[in-house]
């Protein structure tokens, strides 16, 4: 086969499947809708842990974790989320939410939006997690 034909079908190709991906909502990221979904989501990473209490970011986007080995934050990668342990890691306050700065190279930092009232909430539960 003649190589620019070869290069047409895989760019036909590739294109095609990004179109088939998006047009059937797969490229949607994950968003949690209730504390059951992100409840789920925790104890598919941490299937050992006992959840105390969950605290969803307002966007759906992360929810804050408390556990009886401590808190964690779950939060969206795409479609798919993915559970960190908050032991050791340095929480900062940003202009639009918080910034938490984990000590693990793979998931270097979270930056998670929220208003005033639920910072404060998430400040105070971090406090003591920390």
């Amino acid at each position: 086969m003649p190589l620019h034909i070869l290069i047409g079908l895989v760019v036909v190709g590739i294109v095609g499947i990004a179109v088939l991906t998006w047009a059937f909502g797969l490229s949607t990221p994950l968003r949690f809708a209730d504390e059951a979904q992100a409840r789920a989501a925790w104890l598919r990473h941490w299937p050992e842990d006992r959840v105390a209490a969950v605290h969803i970011a307002p966007d759906g986007a992360a929810a804050l974790i408390e556990t009886d080995r401590g808190a964690g934050v779950v939060f969206a990668m795409g479609a798919d989320s993915t559970g960190h342990r908050l032991d050791g890691a340095e929480i900062r306050e940003t202009p639009t939410g918080l910034r938490i700065h984990f000590h693990d190279f793979a998931t270097p930092r979270l930056d998670v939006t929220l208003p005033p009232g639920a910072r404060a909430r998430w400040r105070e539960t971090l406090s003591e997690a920390v």
